[in-house]
């Protein structure tokens, strides 16, 4: 008997500990289920459609702030997203375009993250006045080197319209995980500066660690 008093009390504590995380995503799905109808009323207004084949815009745009309303311990975002638009001849072409325009909105993102601990670092990583103006130089086009790091990447979110001069315009928004796409980022970076360092490792690990 006492044993079977001990795994129901474990059985209430569990119940009760996974209470709050219910609650939460319960909480998560309401607000993007509120949010997906707003904005899929918004863009079928402005005339935009659904990829052919495509699931539902609302179910396409309840997918993405799902994932955008989550948070990790430390109250971050868990998911990094950018838009991205492009107008081409064709929907392939115009639609290339708004993924590659996606790609540098998100690395700009992470441009100004890793940007502030490079600066916040070459104090402590006593660079040289040489070394000090190569890695300022480098900094000037991180946003491309890191565009580089994100590579072939599917929309989570795809539209498309037919403007009056028969031209496509296509809107994408790219969803990533962030701490993937971080460490993506910072390990390309660091090739570069370890270029631009002459192989100088423990300055590079200095000016930006992995962790």
């Amino acid at each position: 008997m006492p044993t079977l008093l001990l795994v129901l009390a474990g059985l209430a504590i569990l119940s009760y500990a996974q209470q709050p995380d219910r609650q939460i995503r319960k909480e998560i799905q309401r607000k993007a289920i509120k949010e997906a109808q707003k904005e899929a009323k918004r863009y079928k207004k402005m005339g935009f459609d659904i990829m052919p084949g495509s699931i539902p815009m609302e179910k396409q745009l309840e997918y993405t702030w799902t994932k955008l309303y989550q948070r990790d311990e430390n109250g971050q975002s868990v998911y990094l997203s950018a838009d991205g638009n492009g107008v081409g001849a064709t929907r392939t072409a115009a639609e290339m375009q708004a993924i590659e325009a996606a790609k540098l909105n998100l690395a700009g993102q992470l441009e100004t993250f890793i940007r502030g601990i490079i600066e916040a670092n070459i104090a402590n990583a006593q660079l040289n006045n040489e070394e000090a103006s190569s890695v300022t130089e480098f900094l000037t086009g991180a946003k491309n080197v890191i565009a580089t790091s994100i590579g072939q990447v599917e929309p989570a979110f795809k539209i498309y319209r037919v403007l009056p001069n028969k031209n496509v315009e296509v809107n994408v928004k790219l969803l990533m995980a962030r701490d993937q796409v971080v460490q993506q980022a910072k390990k390309q970076m660091r090739e570069e500066l370890k270029e631009r360092l002459k192989g100088l490792q423990d300055k590079v690990d200095k000016l930006l660690p992995l962790q």
